[in-house]
């Protein structure tokens, strides 16, 4: 059966999306190998400060000062708006924070956090058992969803494989990876809502995803005698303008909180920027290809 003429032939190139995404993912795994993640204080321990100042606004390198002739020389320091900072620092006593509040003469505390390592390791376990067991579910899910998907050219439990293998392994990887060398580099620290914002991350990827599996197997259907390949291929460019759209108008909400946003929540959007847009390109370039790949192995 011919098949109609479309805009890409995502089949013919999944070689060079391969290419790409093993490129993002040996690099992803060789930071955090060699790297690791610079975690918060939600999951090492530690105090956070979070302060303000009406008038006479000091510049870091004056702040550092204060910090350091309180003890506290190894303090990370992010300005939060225009007269604001946030103090990341470790563990401290109640007599240290009575020390500090007095030098920092003229600021007004808005936030003070202090979490003990035990429970720093607990969140970070908690952390990522709920990504393991949100990727499982997926797989059940999608399984279950995709039982009478056509003609069983792909068994249903294949779909939720990929589905979540490629939201998992992939998108969720690439992010983190970037910001284990964002943290090498900059300072970037891994906090809990980053950590929210993979989760999120997750869940967009395999919607996206399975919008596109949908449609699979609604050609399944309608073409029986078309071959797998073609179908997919079908698939993609019938979901494309739909993807990119959907990815876009989320992109443009999420880059003005970026730019125009308060310090707290940054680094939670520039996960969540990071995470769509690989995402995007993992649901089009890299699950269809995946269901080729496979069955074509299998045959």
């Amino acid at each position: 059966m011919a098949l109609e003429k479309e805009i890409m032939n995502f089949i013919k190139h999944k070689r060079i999306y391969y290419a790409i995404s093993s490129i993002l993912i040996l690099a992803s795994l060789v930071s955090l190998a060699f790297l690791g993640v610079n975690f918060g204080i939600e999951f090492t321990g530690g105090s956070m400060m979070e302060i303000e100042y009406s008038e006479n606004v000091p510049s870091v390198s004056e702040l550092r000062g204060v910090l350091n002739n309180a003890g506290l020389s190894d303090a990370i320091i992010q300005s939060a708006g225009e007269n604001g900072f946030v103090l990341r620092m470790p563990d401290i006593s109640q007599e240290k924070y009575i020390e500090l509040r007095g030098l920092l003469v003229g600021s007004t505390e808005n936030y003070f956090e202090s979490i003990g390592p035990t429970i720093g390791d607990e969140l970070k376990d908690k952390s990522a058992i709920s990504i393991i067991i949100a990727s499982l579910a997926i797989i059940l899910y999608i399984a279950l969803t995709f039982r009478d998907a056509g003609d069983r050219k792909v068994k249903s439990w294949q779909y939720g494989m990929v589905a979540a293998g490629v939201g998992f392994f992939h998108d969720v990887l690439i992010v983190l990876g970037a910001f284990s060398i964002m943290g090498y580099l900059y300072g970037i620290q891994f906090t809990v809502p980053i950590a929210v914002a993979l989760l999120t991350v997750l869940g967009y990827s395999i919607n996206d995803t399975v919008v596109v599996f949908d449609r699979i197997r609604e050609n399944i259907a309608k073409n029986p005698r078309l071959l797998f390949p073609d179908i997919v291929n079908k698939s993609l460019n019938e979901t494309l303008e739909r993807s990119i759209n959907t990815s876009a108008t989320t992109l443009f909400v999420l880059i003005a909180i970026f730019i125009l946003g308060g310090e707290t929540i940054r680094w939670f959007v520039f996960a969540m920027i990071l995470g769509i847009s690989v995402g995007t390109y993992s649901s089009i370039f890299i699950a269809g290809p995946l269901l080729v790949t496979w069955f074509n192995n299998k045959k």
